[in-house]
């Protein structure tokens, strides 16, 4: 049986989309699985996040470089555009905005080729993922960036249980406000497992697979 999906709320034409159930990702379970699948392939879906996000990110932070995680470059793409506008207050006000996705080595660390390495060095960067929960993505993101010589202002999300991950600010225009029950667990500590309720679904940045 495939997750029933169904809308949370919305905000500023943005419709937060999640199915309540039994979900595994490749480090945690969770007991909710947030679809934004429309935001990150869409133009208009990704339009109206960055809109929203650039209104919260304008006066706070100065943003060189975006480093898009799971899949987020349309949206990092409209973010710049929106930050790097004239005349809407933003702190990177006529930037010229790098919009950069890295690659994974065979360690799992997320690395940058040396024509790259430009975009990062130096720069004040942005991160950007779709949810942030366990904040595992942010924190590789962070990582990488730092190593490669820039600093990270913050990070920016469609869904996210934090507003504060090891010290690095998050904004997103959803929280726990949105989903009070959203749960994560360790696979070995899963009350759902120890109570012998099946998976739903196997879920990752492309999406789920049903079991």
């Amino acid at each position: 049986m495939e997750p029933k999906f169904f809308p949370l709320v919305q905000i500023g034409g943005t419709q937060l989309l999640a199915a309540k159930g039994h979900f595994a990702t490749s480090n945690s379970h969770i007991n909710y699985f947030i679809d934004v699948t429309a935001q990150k392939y869409s133009l208009n879906g990704a339009d109206a996040v960055a809109h929203r996000l650039a209104e919260k990110i304008k006066g706070r932070f100065m943003v060189d470089s975006i480093l898009c995680m799971d899949g987020t470059s349309v949206i990092g793409t409209c973010l710049a555009r929106e930050l790097a506008k004239h005349g809407g207050r933003s702190l990177s006000e006529g930037s010229n905005i790098y919009v950069v996705k890295g690659e994974l080595n065979s360690s799992g660390k997320l690395i940058f080729r040396d024509n790259a390495r430009f975009m990062l060095e130096g720069k004040h960067v942005l991160i950007l993922a779709c949810s942030l929960t366990t904040g595992k993505t942010a924190l590789l993101g962070r990582e990488s960036v730092e190593y490669y010589g820039g600093r990270v202002v913050g990070a920016a999300a469609v869904y996210a249980a934090t507003h504060d991950l090891d010290g690095m600010p998050v904004l997103s225009l959803f929280d726990t406000n949105t989903i009070p029950d959203y749960a994560s667990y360790a696979p070995s500590e899963c009350p759902m497992c120890k109570h012998g309720e099946p998976i739903d679904a196997v879920v990752n940045t492309f999406g789920y697979s049903k079991i």
